[in-house]
Formats: structure tokens, sequence, C-alpha cells
């Protein structure tokens, strides 16, 4: 978590940010996102008990002097207009209301049942906001060809190496940015990857992915950098950051016919949807590829593909037949 963040948090809340982090092994971003969820509805809640002036701005609100009691007094009824607040006044989405309401659950949940500083967990019943499913946007396999084609320039052999490990192997972002050398066992042919929570997987890697990975590590730096282990290394010799990554990736994009506004992260979609529609991997092992937690989450890759419908209305056998057009009957018998 974020230093600075840790002089604005009142004890309790300190308490419970270092408990999901060192604990339950969140990311420090993660955390960071806990706190600023928390902070606002903390906010919130003292504005609601008439603790601040109704003029002071929303962003001027201390919440270092939140006590227990200010806990203790959270109804449901509070959170539920912490929701319209949210929806009305700050125009937040339901995926970002959703992500809110799993922050205050969780926080709740800690104060009842782990810290036992509440006898009852008033926010125990607290709905979640209906999230719209949508198909992920991926690239077609003709895209992902053009994509790895269109790689030049004075760092082809990294770039061409990350996006194959990406469309390969469906990293996020921060997992390939946290990639060292020691992590790869070019023996076994692995890939050690360190994921949300930081929890680690081992990938195979097939034939590409150490081709692509053998050419970069020939001409990948080695006077001058400041990170010695980190596999991929910015122009500066030093680790490459995500923001760094993302702008290598979208440059590539916009070479892609159709491929122009998407993200990294769709490179993700992509390997996860090409290994299940056109590899035919097993949605269990396509899980622990991916390194989700629950198999729901994996299951948004088992949507069907427009060839797929289309090839599926074509093989019914009644798809052939049509109206034989029989002799025009006489109007006069």
């Amino acid at each position: 978590m974020k230093k600075e963040y840790m002089l604005q948090c009142p004890p309790i809340l300190k308490e419970y940010l270092g408990y999901a982090e060192t604990i339950r092994g969140r990311s420090a971003s993660t955390v960071d996102e806990y706190f600023i969820d928390i902070r606002t509805f903390l906010r919130f809640m003292k504005q609601l008990r008439g603790l601040v002036p109704p003029t002071l701005a929303e962003n001027e609100i201390s919440i270092e002097d939140v006590t227990l009691d200010l806990l203790r007094s959270v109804t449901l009824t509070d959170a539920y207009e912490y929701m319209n607040y949210l929806r009305n006044e700050r125009s937040n989405s339901n995926k970002t209301r959703a992500r809110k309401t799993s922050s205050l659950r969780m926080f709740f949940k800690y104060l009842t049942d782990y810290a036992h500083k509440l006898d009852s967990n008033p926010l125990q019943n607290l709905d979640t906001p209906k999230l719209k499913k949508s198909l992920p946007q991926y690239l077609t396999l003709e895209q992902s060809m053009a994509l790895l084609t269109s790689v030049s320039g004075e760092f082809a052999e990294r770039d061409y190496c990350m996006l194959t490990l990406f469309l390969n192997c469906g990293l996020r972002r921060a997992e390939l940015v946290g990639i060292n050398l020691t992590d790869i066992s070019r023996n076994e042919r692995t890939l050690r990857v360190r994921g949300k929570g930081n929890k680690e997987r081992l990938l195979y890697l097939n034939d590409a992915c150490m081709q692509a990975i053998e050419q970069y590590i020939r001409v990948r730096p080695v006077d001058g950098v400041k990170d010695k282990n980190a596999l991929f290394l910015s122009r500066l010799k030093s680790r490459i950051s995500t923001q760094g990554v993302h702008y290598v990736v979208k440059n590539y994009l916009k070479q892609v016919e159709g491929a122009e506004m998407m993200t990294t992260h769709k490179l993700r979609h992509t390997a996860a949807t090409l290994m299940y529609q056109q590899g035919g991997v097993d949605l269990r092992v396509l899980q622990n590829i991916l390194g989700h937690e629950s198999l729901g989450t994996t299951e948004i890759y088992t949507h069907l593909s427009n060839k797929q419908l289309e090839d599926a209305a074509n093989s019914n056998p009644l798809s052939q037949v049509k109206l034989e057009k029989k002799g025009k009957r006489h109007s006069e018998e």
C-alpha cells in the first residue's frame, strides 16, 4: 500500500489494509483500491451523520478521526443510500458500484468475523448491482498473425517476445512485467508466473514461446542494466513498466485492421479464446493457465463465435431442403 495512504488511515482501517496485504496476499494496487473505496464510504457516512460542515468538499473530508462508534452505527439502509449516491451523484457504473460493494462487504466481514470489533455485520445482506454480461473482445487468428508480423524496429525481438507470450500464455500485463530470468526453465520449458494475490502458477512454453525468448535473450542488454533479473527491459535498461507495455502493444494494434481500438488485456482474451475454441483446451485446464480462482470466470470463454453458429445452422440435416414448385393448378376444372 502507498505510504501516503497510511497517513490518512484511522487505526482500524490501517489494520484491515495490512491484513489484506500480508495475510490475504492482496497486491499493493488492490489494497490501494480498497483504501479508496472505503475512504469514499467513510466520507459519505460523516456527511450523512452531520459530522462535517455541509459545505465541505468531499475530497477535503478527513477520515483519520473515524472511530468504531461510527462503524457500529452503519446500517444496511445507509449502505443502500450510499449506492444511490454513487449512481446519482458520482455517476458510477454498475461495474464500479459492484467493486465498491465488494470492498465494503470484505471490510465489515473482517470487522465482524476476524477482528471481532462488531457484534454483527450490518452489510452481510448487501446486494451487488447486477452486471451486464458481455462477450469478451478478442483478435481473430488472422489478426493475431498480422499483429506478430507487424513487429519491427530497434526492439523488435523484445516486442515480438512480449506479444508471443501474451498470445500463447494469456498473461496479464503485470504478470508479463514481473517475469524474471530465473522464472524461465529452458530445460523443462516452463515459466513461473506470479498472478493476483502473489499466487504462483507454472506455465509450459510451446515452441513459439521458446524460440521468441531465445531470440530476445540473445540481444537483451547486459551492460548497464538496472534490474539484471528482469526479463523485459525498457529503453533505459530498467524493468519495463505496465504503462510501457501498454504503449508498445497499442502501437502494434493500430497497424492491424479491425484491432485499432483493442487493448493489451484483449490479448489475454485472444489467447484464451483461441485455446478453447480452436485448440479444444478443457475449461479446467484453461482455468489453471489463466490463473482464475473461480471456474465461473473462465466460462466467459465458452461463448460461441459467429462461425460456430453458422456451422451449426448448416449442419442441420434440413439445411439443404428446398421448396419444390409444383405445376399451377387450373382455375377451371
